[in-house]
């Protein structure tokens, strides 16, 4: 992990337009969460050439043609999140149930004909939980002299002020306004209470004078919220061997984090010298909008195999994002304690500088699948999908691409997902049903968050490839249906305070349980 502060100076301030969005806020909104029916999670989502639930209207559209009746289900159940950290030899763990409503949809079945070339012409919706963002997440631990102030420090140092520049942040009223796009707000924010100061060097004038001494530190996270997926479909079969669909996916984007940073000081004699905070609040909302088109084709008539593919267009996110920030110290050495809360300067009658327009366009996402059965009683399908992270565009409302832009190209990676599941029938009534997903990086090992002139953020999390396990139980009556699912995710990260060459990253242990149950009806 090196501090590219100072390397990326010059890039960064030829950007025509700086914002505070970057690889990190796009991979957000990235990808899915295997959620749906009981029955899909149960087989690891592995259905797009098998068809014939209606969760596989998310993956490969075409596999809602399989059904000869109409179908109508609603899923429901509960999530365990936890994560453990470590950080110089001290661990914590955060954990949290929530209850959650994971889906409800319906498939209306309208047959054309026996001996038409058109069978089917089915329509379908289906609502799903495709992102769950709730988490909890705390670390910290000793320090050895490092400190996240270098970083504020930094980031004013490569503006070249003079002493008067510098004084006039701490004696005009309102230097967020006056120096807005000018100097990093963050930077200000830390010499308004002290943590970045003045002083007569012959090398640097500006430094982060407390920061030598940087004792222990403390974090702690809160996000919320998810992604709702609202999926219209249209699918045909085609003389039995040939399936087709398209969906429209219509996306609801609600997330909320809270972030607090605690920075405690030792004086050049090791004692105690106080502290500051650095508290984060944001949002972030919006809608978004894509297309699927899917196709399962039986090439032999005799053999039940069947072979899938599906390509799925960008995603087209129309979002908002509003924040604000306080920072608090209470450093012995001061005059006395500061506070800075960003609302009380950038949120204005005429205007507020806090609240965000912007797009993101995800990348095209493409899916190939197969699947079969034995015997009529042994199902199992396999999938691979890939997504081309890079390759997302963020832009502001009126097209131009935003500052952060090249930390996508740089940072993010092309995801690739294997699933397999199987589904084996114990009696014509009762299945058991089992799977497993496996998804490779988004980051790349050198990605870093580069503060900007609008973040108040120094901390990002690095996620590693996820593999996750399922399980599930299916019981089939002639109308009525109930199947039960368990999921367990897992994944590690490595998750930094603060941008720092000798900070050594926090190791995080990210896991979550999903107990899922999905009744419903077919007629």
């Amino acid at each position: 992990m090196k501090n590219k502060v100072i390397v990326t100076a010059c890039a960064l301030l030829a950007m025509t337009t700086a914002s505070a969005q970057n690889a990190y806020d796009a991979e957000k909104l990235l990808g899915n969460d295997l959620n749906g029916t009981a029955r899909f999670v149960g087989m690891g989502g592995a259905m797009g050439a098998l068809g014939g639930d209606i969760s596989v209207i998310s993956s490969n559209p075409a596999g809602i043609g399989i059904f000869r009746s109409n179908d109508v289900s609603i899923s429901f159940g509960f999530n365990n999140t936890s994560t453990k950290s470590n950080f110089s030899g001290v661990s914590m763990n955060e954990n949290k149930t929530r209850a959650s409503f994971d889906q409800i949809g319906f498939v209306y079945s309208n047959k054309i004909g026996n001996n038409t070339s058109l069978r089917f012409v089915n329509f379908g919706f289906n609502y799903h939980k495709s992102k769950n963002f709730n988490r909890l997440f705390s670390m910290g631990g000793a320090l050895d002299n490092l400190s996240q102030s270098f970083q504020l420090a930094q980031e004013m140092e490569r503006y070249g002020l003079t002493e008067s520049e510098f004084n006039d942040i701490l004696d005009v009223k309102n230097p967020y306004t006056k120096y807005w796009n000018q100097l990093p707000v963050l930077g200000v924010m830390g010499v308004r209470t002290g943590v970045v100061d003045w002083v007569n060097d012959s090398e640097k004038n500006i430094h982060a004078p407390w920061g030598w001494n940087g004792f222990n530190n403390n974090f702690f996270s809160k996000e919320t919220g998810g992604i709702s997926q609202y999926d219209f479909n249209v699918s045909f079969n085609i003389e039995d061997r040939v399936y087709l669909g398209a969906t429209l996916g219509v996306y609801d984007v609600n997330y909320d984090r809270y972030t607090s940073y605690t920075e405690n000081l030792n004086d050049d004699n090791g004692a105690d010298n106080g502290g500051y905070t650095l508290d984060n609040y944001y949002r972030l909302e919006g809608t978004g909008m894509d297309l699927k088109l899917g196709v399962i084709i039986r090439p032999i008539e005799s053999s039940p195999f069947r072979l899938g593919f599906a390509v799925h267009t960008p995603t087209w996110y129309d979002l908002r994002e509003s924040y604000n920030a306080a920072l608090s110290s209470n450093i012995l050495a001061c005059e006395a304690p500061y506070n800075q809360t960003l609302s009380d300067f950038l949120v204005t009658p005429e205007y507020d500088y806090l609240t965000y327009d912007y797009n993101l366009t995800t990348p095209w996402k493409f899916n190939i699948s197969a699947g079969t059965t034995f015997a009529g009683a042994v199902a199992v399908g396999a999938e691979y999908e890939y997504q081309d992270y890079s390759s997302s565009k963020l832009k502001d409302v009126d097209g131009y691409e935003l500052g952060d832009q090249p930390s996508v190209e740089n940072y993010l990676k092309g995801v690739h997902t294997f699933r397999i599941g199987m589904e084996t029938r114990i009696i014509p009534e009762f299945s058991i049903r089992a799977g497993y997903n496996y998804s490779s990086a988004a980051f790349s090992k050198d990605a870093y968050s580069a503060l900007s002139l609008y973040s108040t953020r120094t901390d990002f999390n690095n996620t590693e490839s996820k593999n996750t396990f399922t399980f599930g139980l299916g019981y089939r009556g002639s109308v009525i249906y109930a199947d039960l699912a368990y999921k367990y995710d897992m994944y590690k990260s490595n998750f930094y305070a603060f941008d720092d060459i000798d900070l050594p990253a926090t190791k995080v242990d990210n896991e979550r349980h999903q107990l899922l149950l999905t009744v419903g009806a077919r007629f």
